[in-house]
C-alpha cells in the first residue's frame, strides 16, 4: 500500500472514531467513565487493526471484526470484557451506518462468549439497620449517619448521592430529585429515618440551599473515593466484616424492596434502570431467599447433612 494513501486511511479512521466519541460526550451526555471504556476499546481495535496491516478499522468485514475478538478472548480477557468491547464496536458501526459511512454494520450478527452472572452481595435487614446507625455524637456523625440512611432509604447511585444538593431534597414531602445515567432525571422518596437524619445535618450546616449536601474539601462535592473508603470504616465500626461499599446498599434496597412489595416495575423506576433486564438480576436474589426458606421448612425439602 502506498505510504500516503496509509496516512489517509488513518486520518479518516481517526477521525469516525474521534466524530463517534464526540457524539457520546456531547449528544448522547455520557459520563467519563463511560466514555474512557468505549476509548479503551476502540483504542484496541485500532491497534488489532493496524497489526493486521488494516490502517481504518471502520473498513473491516465481520469475519475479520470476529477475529479481533477471537484474539483478544485468546489473550485473557474475561467474557465480561469482551462483551463490552463488542458493544462498542456494534454502537460505533450503528453510528456509521447510520450517518451512511459504512454500507453495513458488520458487529450486528458476532456474539461474545456467554458471562456468567454473578449475583450481587446484598446486606440482610437487619445488617443494614445495624450499618446505618451509626452514633451520631462521634466526630461526623450526623453526617455519616444521613448518608448511610440516604443511601439505604432512596438506593442511589454514589455519583447522584455525591452530587446532590440540597435544594434537590423535599424533607417535608419526602423525596429527592436526582439526576442519573444519560442526564435523565427521576425522583425517590425518602424515608423518615433518612429525613430526620438529613434534617439534623442540615441543622448543624446550615448551608445555603444551593450547597452540597455531603461536601468535600473547599465546599466542593464530596469525592466518591472518599465515600467508599468512609463506608468501609463505618462497616467495621458496627461490627460488619463483609466488603460493604455504596452499590451493596444500593442492591440492598432494591432487593428488600421487591421482596416485601414483588412490583419489578416499580424497582426499575426507583434504581432508574432503562431497560428492566438490568432489575430482574435481584428476582434471582428473591428467589434464593425463598429457596432457603422452602430448604428449611418443608418436610420433604430437607436435605441430608
Amino acid at each position: 500500500m502506498d505510504p500516503g494513501v496509509r496516512r489517509d486511511d488513518e486520518r479518516n479512521a481517526g477521525s469516525s472514531i474521534v466524530d463517534f466519541l464526540s457524539h457520546l460526550q456531547v449528544e448522547r451526555r455520557m459520563s467519563a467513565n463511560t466514555l474512557d471504556a468505549y476509548r479503551r476499546d476502540l483504542d484496541a481495535l485500532q491497534a488489532w487493526a493496524t497489526e493486521q496491516g488494516t490502517a481504518d478499522p471502520t473498513q473491516l468485514d465481520t469475519a475479520q471484526l470476529r477475529a479481533f475478538i477471537a484474539a483478544e478472548h485468546r489473550r485473557g480477557l474475561s467474557p465480561k470484557s469482551l462483551q463490552r468491547r463488542l458493544s462498542a464496536c456494534r454502537s460505533l458501526f450503528a453510528w456509521l451506518l447510520k450517518h451512511g459511512r459504512v454500507a453495513a454494520n458488520p458487529a450486528a450478527g458476532i456474539r461474545a462468549p456467554k458471562a456468567p452472572r454473578k449475583l450481587p452481595q446484598v446486606l440482610d435487614a437487619d445488617e443494614a439497620v445495624q450499618l446505618v446507625e451509626v452514633p451520631t455524637d462521634a466526630p461526623l456523625g450526623l453526617r455519616d449517619r444521613a448518608l448511610l440512611e440516604l443511601f439505604y432509604s432512596s438506593g442511589l447511585r454514589l455519583s447522584e448521592l455525591c452530587a446532590l444538593r440540597w435544594n434537590a431534597l423535599d424533607l417535608t414531602g419526602g423525596f429527592v430529585q436526582v439526576t442519573g445515567k444519560g442526564n435523565k432525571q427521576r425522583i425517590v422518596p425518602v424515608g423518615s429515618h433518612a429525613r430526620a437524619a438529613l434534617q439534623a445535618w442540615g441543622d448543624e450546616q446550615k448551608a445555603p440551599v444551593d450547597a452540597c449536601v455531603f461536601p468535600g474539601r473547599g465546599g466542593a462535592p464530596i469525592s466518591q473515593r472518599a465515600v467508599q473508603i468512609r463506608i468501609k470504616q463505618l462497616a467495621h465500626r458496627q461490627g460488619l466484616f463483609k466488603h460493604v461499599h455504596p452499590h451493596m446498599l444500593r442492591h440492598s434496597f432494591a432487593s428488600h424492596i421487591l421482596e416485601s412489595s414483588g412490583d419489578l416495575r416499580g424497582v426499575q423506576e426507583l434504581l432508574g434502570h432503562a431497560d428492566i433486564s438490568t432489575t430482574q438480576i435481584y428476582t434471582h436474589l428473591d428467589f434464593q431467599h425463598l429457596a432457603k426458606v422452602y430448604d428449611a421448612a418443608h418436610p420433604r425439602a430437607k436435605r441430608k447433612p
